[in-house]
């Protein structure tokens, strides 16, 4: 990735990580354990995985890069553990069409944290992609958000204030490698979860499938989509998530037959149409943000 520019570095890493994430929806359907117990498995196994890759990439300067992490890095491991419980949750008690759309609206939460925590200017161009791709999130929600229930929609409407926030706080901190809180989010989440689940209560197939979830996926996505904010607006990485929402309800359509509609298709269209063009924008404009060293 020598030859792109900061900005190309910053949408290509975030992408990536949004698209290893998007079978996450399907995965929690695809297990039969009480949400609980679901959460607990899932950050112990994400906590030990990130670990794992820290290992692999610092070797003798993990602890150094953990303890780099500081205050910030806690606070921003606690909410983001936290912001997984509310996200298992929603999508545990409505469609999941319901839950990825109404997450989308993390960049609208990005914008507003950006601008709070550092003053940073939203461009036009991204609050025109912002309002398009609410738009095509309207379009879905009147066709499916009265399906879901009053927790699953409040769970995930938490989920999005969560995500924009932990993204600008990354975006905040940026000269930190702010992927070892991922693996402290984890044992957050584990710990929410561990008075009220049963972790002995687990069959082999729901195991394999936390596994490879914990293990493998969310580090992956997540550690990559801590480091897009680094080259790029926490809004616009907020935008590419939003490929999430497009992709995560077809999943779960196609192997579970939960029908997203055809307004959900429709609105979905609406919402990668405008992701296509703002990033392709993006990459032809020289961009504001500074490169970390």
């Amino acid at each position: 990735m020598d030859g792109l520019s900061t900005h190309a570095k910053g949408l290509l890493i975030t992408g990536l990580g949004v698209l290893v994430i998007t079978p996450d929806s399907l995965l929690i359907r695809l297990v039969s354990a009480d949400p609980w117990t679901f959460l607990f498995w899932r950050g112990l196994f994400s906590a030990i995985g990130m670990q794992f890759a820290l290992l692999v990439l610092f070797r003798r300067r993990t602890l150094r890069e953990i303890r780099r992490i500081g205050v910030a890095g806690i606070v921003l491991a606690a909410i983001f553990g936290i912001g997984t419980v509310t996200f298992v949750i929603s999508i545990t008690h409505t469609t999941a069409a319901n839950t990825l759309f109404i997450v989308s609206t993390a960049p609208l939460f990005a914008a507003i944290a950006a601008w709070v925590l550092m003053r940073e200017p939203v461009s036009v161009r991204t609050w025109t992609a912002i309002g398009f791709s609410l738009a095509g999130i309207g379009v879905i929600a009147s066709g499916g958000l009265d399906r879901g229930t009053l927790i699953g929609n409040l769970a995930a409407l938490a989920t999005a204030v969560i995500l924009g926030s932990s993204f600008a706080l990354v975006r905040l901190h940026r000269s930190r490698n702010m992927v070892p809180a991922m693996g402290l989010s984890g044992l957050v989440t584990a710990l929410v979860a561990m008075p009220l689940a049963q972790p002995g209560v687990l069959d082999a197939a729901d195991l394999g499938v936390l596994m490879i979830m914990g293990l493998i996926m969310l580090p992956l996505s997540f550690g990559l989509m801590f480091i897009g904010p680094r080259y790029i607006p926490a809004p616009e990485v907020s935008l590419v998530l939003l490929l999430e929402a497009v992709l995560g309800p077809l999943w779960v359509w196609l192997a579970l037959g939960e029908d997203p509609g055809v307004r959900t298709l429709f609105g979905g269209a609406i919402v990668l149409a405008t992701l296509v063009v703002h990033s392709t924008i993006s990459l032809w404009r020289t961009s504001p943000v500074r490169p970390v060293p």
